[in-house]
């Protein structure tokens, strides 16, 4: 990476996804830190993600794929191989996961070169982390002490061994986060469902804002300067799926974050209309590469993303 040039590491998950639907069964790479730390990569952020990826066919293919993205990968060993989804689509196209041993029992370690790239790093980013085993929280803790964060607790129900843990972990992260992003499907799992109350209790906890993400009814984002709400953006052509929309999100509040310290109202609106016209971008094509609209009016509308 060029010195001085503003750059992300992710920490987080990285797997395959073995989707079966009606179009028979596929493999893509996926993972949610791993997507947004490629989404971060396609916005220009050179980006590290630390992740356990196995010594197996599968690791393979995700080493190839952020080699292709111009990501740079810092794994921990997996003794169980590679993590992987399978995922069952419904006819509304909404997805269920089960996952192997190897993803229920992931854990990342903290050496040199992991240490290193955060203390470079602009920004450490979150997603799917086992916050519910506090050795993995306080090795994290501890990594990123005096970092700037941004946090996505993304459970998964096939990841998670205790939920009330889960909580008490990642709620030992939130203070003074940057930012905080949930989702009403987090609300439902983790807490009683109010999203609004799950925003209040977050920023109250010390998170300097909060991006709370409802679907279909948009997204309020809060902070010191304002609440602001946004609509899903409406862009030409279909939804095709809508599994990548939530790391997208992600990738381009974080890359606003990258290169910026929002202060004003107006700041944080220009960082939510791009992430919201990003996530709806994304949604335009099958997988979870993350799309801008520029790039699909650069003739990217409908391909896979991995």
């Amino acid at each position: 990476m060029q010195q001085n040039t503003p750059s992300a590491v992710v920490i987080g998950d990285a797997l395959i996804d073995e989707i079966h639907d009606s179009g028979g069964v596929r493999e893509l790479v996926g993972g949610a830190a791993l997507n947004v730390a490629v989404g971060l990569r396609r916005l220009g952020v050179p980006t590290t993600l630390i992740a356990m990826v196995g010594d197996d066919e599968a690791g393979a293919h995700i080493r190839e794929y952020l080699a292709d993205h111009d990501v740079r990968l810092v794994s921990s060993d997996s003794p169980l191989g590679s993590s992987r989804a399978i995922v069952q689509r419904d006819r509304n196209g909404e997805p269920t996961y089960v996952f192997n041993e190897a993803a229920q029992r992931r854990s990342i370690r903290y050496g040199d070169e992991a240490r290193a790239a955060i203390a470079d790093a602009d920004l450490a980013v979150i997603s799917c982390f086992p916050f519910d085993v506090p050795a993995e929280v306080d090795a994290v803790a501890d990594a990123l002490a005096g970092v700037r964060v941004a946090i996505d607790p993304n459970p998964r129900s096939g990841m998670l061994s205790d939920r009330d843990e889960f909580v008490r972990g990642f709620e030992r992260v939130v203070a003074d986060a940057a930012i905080v992003k949930v989702g009403a499907d987090d609300a439902a799992l983790l807490y009683d469902g109010d999203l609004n109350a799950l925003r209040a209790r977050l920023r109250a906890l010390g998170a300097d804002a909060v991006l709370a993400t409802a679907g279909k009814d948009g997204a309020v984002l809060e902070a010191d300067a304002s609440t602001l709400t946004a609509p899903i953006s409406d862009l030409p052509g279909p939804i095709v799926d809508t599994v990548g929309a939530g790391d997208a999100t992600l990738s381009a509040v974080a890359e606003g974050l990258v290169r910026a310290r929002p202060e004003t109202a107006d700041d944080w609106r220009k960082l939510l209309d791009r992430a919201m016209d990003v996530a709806a971008a994304t949604c335009r094509a099958e997988g979870g590469l993350l799309r801008t609209p520029e790039s699909l009016d650069g003739g990217e509308r409908g391909v896979r993303g991995s």
